[in-house]
């Protein structure tokens, strides 16, 4: 098993939550991990992207080559399509749908779900709708993203909850059944979208 992952997104987001909650279920399971350095997450607004590589064999580099990543896991659209060039032929992008316009010059929100629709293997969700209708607050769409990634980790989904109970439990039993509702949401929603 191999997986190469970027996840991209905007300071504040809750993408090193993301990358967390997968390398624990990853390291539960026996697999090896690599992560490389996040880069902006000191500027709450500013482009957060890490690159995660998950394998059953020993991995060399925290880094992924060109054309070689398996999925885009992005909580902003324009940061999804950032990285698209870097997306192998049969790699999947799951990306919320809603932009954050943090500078003035944002591409046409338009434009940029018409390129990533372009790629075959897309799942693109509301996440903060997701969250809401699942009875989460706001700041629990970064798990509904990941829910909605799920399918395409090679990671079980039970190990997957499992992290999330086991990361969120020191902020008590409400923020990990919350967490978990919008995790089920972002599940449920890619299985039905990838039938």
């Amino acid at each position: 098993m191999k997986k190469d992952i970027i996840l991209a997104g905007v300071g504040g987001q809750g993408i090193l939550s993301i990358a967390t909650v997968i390398g624990e279920a990853a390291l539960t399971n026996g697999l090896h991990i690599k992560q490389a350095e996040v880069h902006g997450m000191s500027q709450r607004g500013g482009d957060v992207q890490s690159n995660l590589r998950l394998s059953s064999d020993p991995i060399s580099s925290d880094l992924i080559p060109t054309g070689g990543v398996d999925i885009i896991i992005s909580l902003e659209p324009m940061e999804a399509l950032r990285y698209i060039g870097s997306l192998s032929k049969e790699g999947w992008i799951v990306t919320s749908t809603i932009p954050f316009i943090n500078i003035p010059n944002y591409p046409d929100t338009e434009e940029v779900i018409k390129h990533i629709k372009a790629i075959p293997n897309n799942v693109m969700l509301d996440v903060e709708t997701l969250a809401k209708n699942a009875g989460a607050p706001a700041q629990a769409s970064n798990m509904v993203l990941l829910g909605a990634a799920v399918p395409m980790l090679g990671i079980e989904y039970e190990a997957i909850k499992e992290a999330v109970r086991k990361i969120f439990s020191r902020k008590g039993e409400e923020i990990v059944n919350s967490n978990l509702a919008a995790l089920e949401a972002g599940y449920q929603y890619s299985l039905e979208s990838t039938k």
